[in-house]
């Protein structure tokens, strides 16, 4: 520990088992003339998101445990590319112990000629993170947040985003909703600034496949009694126009009390019951089952959104690095992967790839329950002149900043 950061590292090879080594041992993942990249996950000890009491709550959507472990696997399934094109990975995991270290955590990795990092930030730390990548020339993964003003403002050909965005999420809903014939939504949002900007994206999403909003109204979960009606999910869902009931959350509490509580028999979307998601733990086709396994037995847990984002970020930066001819700099790997010329599977059943426009990756998103998986988006028949994954989330015409 140095200051308000600390550095363990491991060089991880593609043997599952070199994950459990204790920090600060080396493994040598390939031989001693093979290039190595060197790839932290950064992350910082007091994120909120990782206290114990928010683990327990396992809302949908959100990371159930730190990206290392899924670090790690991904780096375990590279090992033939690995080997074959004489490369290794030197995986770092860079902990600052506080979030005000984190400036200090990012320049030593830079210092160290550490210039690629898999962003394990809570999402106020994100912009932070990725302003630093960008005046340090580092190539930024962001696997964990799904904030759209992270892929429109500021946005920067040395930033990857393997985590769908919150538009890509919205139009995964609403493009199942319409494939339902399910159009009149009454929406339930919560008082939170978070709150607010998912329901913006539901809003936009609605209009794009023609969902109707019968009404729109605020809530608040709140122990006073004298607030109780603004939580009271009869009285919120009393009119009865609606097909579906539509609760955006981002503290959870309230969404969680909604399912089989409104007053007429609607389904729930948004923040729970129905829910769109990067990876779904009841997955059962395309080899998904062997990756959860695989998963589960290293991070004694499920395999969560976050973790496959971090899993194919690691995939992405091999299948890149490996490409002939090899390349190991971060402007090289950001080109590639920005360009499209990487084309990965991700155990969704399409090919996944980067868009050039915002370094979001494509990919097919679930619309899951607690027990499985109800449907997966583009839905069928959805259509689009390039790629039917680019029906989710903004095309390049409604980004500020193309291609740079």
């Amino acid at each position: 520990m140095a200051g308000a950061l600390g550095l363990s590292t491991g060089l991880v090879g593609a043997n599952p088992s070199q994950g459990k080594q204790p920090p600060g041992q080396a493994t040598t993942a390939a031989s001693s003339s093979a290039i190595t990249v060197a790839v932290a996950v950064v992350s910082v000890a007091d994120d909120a998101r990782y206290l114990p009491r928010q683990l327990e709550k396992r809302w949908p959507g959100q990371p159930q445990g730190r990206l290392m472990d899924a670090a790690r696997l991904g780096l375990a399934d590279a090992e033939l590319e690995l080997q074959e094109a004489k490369l290794k990975v030197q995986l770092r995991e860079a902990v600052a112990s506080q979030a005000s270290g984190l400036d200090k955590l990012l320049q030593q990795l830079h210092k160290e000629r550490t210039l690629i990092w898999l962003l394990d930030l809570p999402p106020e730390l994100m912009p932070q993170a990725l302003q630093a990548a960008r005046q340090l020339g580092v190539l930024a993964i962001n696997p964990s947040s799904p904030q759209d003003s992270l892929r429109s403002q500021g946005c920067d050909a040395m930033v990857l985003h393997t985590y769908p965005s919150q538009a890509m999420l919205a139009d995964a809903m609403a493009q199942y909703l319409a494939a339902r014939s399910w159009r009149q939504v009454l929406v339930l949002h919560g008082p939170q600034p978070e709150d607010q900007v998912l329901a913006q994206a539901w809003q936009r999403a609605a209009q794009r496949y023609g969902i109707k909003t019968t009404q729109t109204r605020g809530f608040k979960f709140s122990s006073d009694p004298r607030e109780r009606d603004a939580g009271n999910p009869r009285l919120l869902t009393a009119d009865r126009q609606h097909e579906v009931v539509a609760v955006w959350d981002s503290e959870g509490d309230f969404a969680r009390s909604l399912v089989y509580a409104t007053q007429w028999p609607r389904p729930v979307v948004g923040s729970n019951g129905l829910v769109a998601q990067a990876w779904h733990t009841q997955w059962e086709r395309y080899g998904a089952p062997q990756l959860n396994r695989r998963f589960a037995r290293q991070a004694l847990r499920p395999m969560a959104g976050q973790d496959w984002a971090a899993w194919v970020g690691i995939k992405a930066l091999v299948s890149a690095a490996v490409m002939p001819p090899a390349a190991t700099g971060p402007a090289p790997l950001a080109a590639r992967l920005r360009a499209g010329e990487v084309r990965m599977d991700g155990f969704k059943g399409l090919p996944l790839s980067f868009r050039a426009w915002d370094g979001q990756l494509r990919q097919p998103i679930f619309l899951g329950h607690a027990d499985g998986v109800a449907g997966t988006a583009p839905l069928e028949g959805v259509l689009h002149p390039v790629d039917t994954l680019d029906t989710l989330g903004r095309e390049d015409k409604e980004q500020p900043c193309l291609k740079k």
